[in-house]
């Protein structure tokens, strides 16, 4: 029995102000796996990703999540979102906003899971108590990703979640995505820190020039470009080595 894909994109065109951006985009990704999307700034991955949310309108092409329309209700169900440009709600503490975001989708989230989880991105427990405001730019982040994780969405899109990251704690994010990938769920990532993708991916889609340069498990990209390093690599396949 075939599963039911988490994400499928069919010649999906993309833009805004009658500027088109990305044209005849198809990819899957399959149940289970982490997929990177990679691609210069202005390439248009962030309006990619807002409209396989449903957020912006495909100029063309189908996409589906879990088979249902992006941005219907039944897909949104699966989905949790992190942006790139995250800000929590300032006026919640850490927990607060934790457990909002987990309401969203029907679930009850216990204080202890929330530190768990803090534990395992190296947030200071003690500041789940404090407001959001108080919390640096890196802090908000790990709490945006604990706040997505504990949705327990089926599939998890995450928009540059590395940004504001020391070395330290992308170590602690690239370990508990792959430990939410171990228990079932899908993970759709962009990042600019391609040793992260390579280290994490199981497939990744090169976008350039508006096209998709290449789709596939980022070793076969180093051994086609034979390079050691995956940016090296993504350099060559865009023709900027």
């Amino acid at each position: 029995m075939t599963s039911v894909l988490p994400l499928s994109l069919k010649n999906v065109s993309i833009g805004y102000d009658g500027h088109s951006v990305a044209n005849d985009v198809s990819f899957d990704v399959k149940s289970g796996e982490v997929f990177g999307f990679i691609g210069l700034n202005g390439e248009g991955k962030t309006t990619l990703i807002k409209t396989l949310l449903g957020l912006r309108d495909a100029l063309n092409g189908d996409i589906s999540v879990f088979r249902y329309p992006s941005g219907s209700r039944d897909a949104k169900k699966n989905v949790a979102y992190l942006p790139e440009k995250f800000m929590p709600a300032w006026f919640m503490n850490g927990n607060e906003f934790v457990r909002f975001s987990a309401s969203l989708y029907g679930k009850t989230v216990k204080n202890e899971e929330i530190e768990a989880m803090a534990r395992a991105l190296s947030l200071d427990e003690a500041f789940l108590s404090k407001r959001v405001q108080t919390y640096s730019k890196g802090m908000g982040q790990k709490l945006g990703l604990i706040a997505t994780i504990l949705t327990g969405a089926s599939l998890l899109v995450l928009d540059e979640p590395m940004s504001g990251l020391d070395p330290l704690a992308r170590t602690r994010v690239k370990k508990v995505l792959q430990e939410c990938n171990k228990n079932g769920q899908t993970v759709f990532l962009s990042s600019h820190i391609l040793s992260d993708l390579d280290e994490l991916c199981d497939t990744i889609a090169v976008l350039d020039s508006g096209e998709v340069k290449y789709l596939g498990a980022p070793a076969q990209l180093k051994k086609d470009m034979k390079s050691e390093s995956l940016e090296k690599a993504f350099l060559s396949v865009i023709g900027r080595d």
